[in-house]
């Protein structure tokens, strides 16, 4: 059996009630949702939640809420791999045994169904634990400055000063869409930035981080912008 899981806790403090809140006319969730019923990569979309708010806006839209969220895996400092380990034991236990597990971010309106396709496809084919979606960082980090604390700027990196921009390795940071992974990936709680896992590189357009109000009017720009 193959899954998407979508983690949506009711508890954003930065973007209150982020995972429902309208986003270029839909609930923020809905996206998610709806590119992974589209993608017609999963026997089921399933929606881990505490909240029964988010819980009914993801059953209008189309996902399966088949259990709440324990409230010791809801808190502020619960990472993605127990709450996934959580819902694939569940589904295993409950209602048949899971293969395969997508981790679906709720607040990833830029994700596709086409790529979605595209890690399934690599994960079947290739030895590894997880598929996850990346993208090159604009600016060379090597280069990267701090303000210190009398308002004045450090390096990071200082012997990188006189190097030619074109000389130094290109980065990449984790794109915050989605996550493949094996269900003993999952159950083992494996480190997903490892060698067990391969990259599903994305153009920096299709990427934006959504954590402040800040993030929250350039998305909507951008989406706007690229006509989704």
């Amino acid at each position: 059996m193959r899954v998407a899981i979508i983690p949506a806790r009711g508890g954003s403090k930065r973007i209150p009630r982020k995972n429902i809140k309208l986003f270029c006319g839909k609930p923020m969730i809905a996206w998610s949702i709806e590119a992974a019923l589209e993608s017609q990569c999963f026997d089921q979309v399933i929606v881990s939640t505490d909240d029964a708010e988010i819980a009914e806006v993801a059953k209008e839209y189309g996902a399966n809420v088949p259990f709440i969220r324990p409230a010791e895996l809801s808190d502020d400092y619960t990472g993605t791999l127990p709450v996934i380990r959580h819902a694939v034991e569940w589904v295993s236990e409950y209602q048949a045994q899971v293969g395969y597990a997508c981790c679906l971010y709720a607040t990833a309106p830029f994700v596709c169904p086409n790529d979605l396709r595209k890690g399934w496809e690599i994960i079947q084919q290739q030895s590894c634990s997880y598929v996850f979606s990346v993208t090159s960082y604009a600016f060379p980090i090597q280069r990267a400055i701090r303000i210190t604390e009398n308002g004045r700027v450090a390096m990071f990196s200082p012997e990188y000063f006189n190097t030619r921009s074109q000389d130094l390795e290109e980065a990449w940071h984790d794109a915050g869409q989605f996550y493949w992974g094996t269900a003993q990936a999952w159950r083992e709680e494996r480190a997903i930035f490892s060698d067990g896992a391969i990259p599903l590189q994305l153009p920096r357009y299709r990427v934006q981080d959504i954590d402040t109000p800040e993030d929250w009017e350039r998305a909507q720009s951008l989406f706007n912008s690229l006509k989704y």
